[in-house]
């Protein structure tokens, strides 16, 4: 909601909290006090209603994280590997990560996507935001921001995007080829702006 320039929230649309348990603790406990001492505790009553969705421990159970389940390089190079600072980013990162983890293959549908409006004429900019919940195999949401360069309104271009991309993390391993030994290309002068890749390849759209 847009107060005089100043953004106020009307609700919470998704809740999603995966966290590391004690093998002696069962799901349901766990998913339970999480509702009620993180969740109601954290996020006041009036922005949660009957349609707010809760994915708490989507996965189950989560015995295995940290160094343990997590090593890797995640971190490396995370702004000069994408946009320089000039377009939004998420918290995840691409090196150390295979084409199973959205960080990666979400952060190269969601450049294709861009880059596929852009090259349609539908926008001269587009910010493509996308994200997902583990073992929830749907984006939880799309969001698309043109900066005023569209003759159409960003619900429109999110309509054009969801009839032309199904953007489960499957289908865009398949769709781009991700399971393919195209990676080490990737290890210097970034992942964006080089033809090469198949997400730089705009797709044709339908509209």
């Amino acid at each position: 909601f847009n107060d005089a320039g100043a953004m106020e929230p009307l609700r919470v649309h998704t809740v999603v909290i995966s966290v590391q348990h004690s093998p002696d603790i069962s799901l349901e406990e766990i998913r339970r006090n999480l509702m009620e001492k993180v969740v109601k505790a954290v996020i006041p009553a009036k922005y949660l209603d009957d349609q707010t969705v809760y994915h708490l421990l989507p996965s189950g159970k989560f015995l295995l994280g940290g160094p343990q389940g997590d090593a890797g390089l995640t971190g490396r190079k995370i702004i000069v590997d994408t946009y320089g600072g000039w377009g939004g980013h998420g918290g995840g990162a691409f090196s150390g990560k295979d084409y199973s983890k959205v960080d990666r293959s979400g952060a190269y549908a969601a450049r294709w996507v861009a880059k596929s409006l852009v090259k349609a004429g539908l926008c001269r900019r587009a910010l493509v935001q996308i994200s997902y919940s583990i073992a929830v195999s749907h984006p939880l949401s799309i969001t698309i921001f043109h900066y005023g360069t569209s003759s159409r309104d960003e619900d429109e271009l999110l309509q054009i995007v969801k009839d032309n991309f199904d953007l489960r993390p499957g289908v865009i391993v398949t769709e781009l080829g991700l399971k393919r030994p195209i990676y080490q290309a990737t290890a210097c002068y970034g992942h964006f702006g080089r033809e090469e890749f198949p997400w730089e390849k705009p797709k044709p759209l339908v509209f």
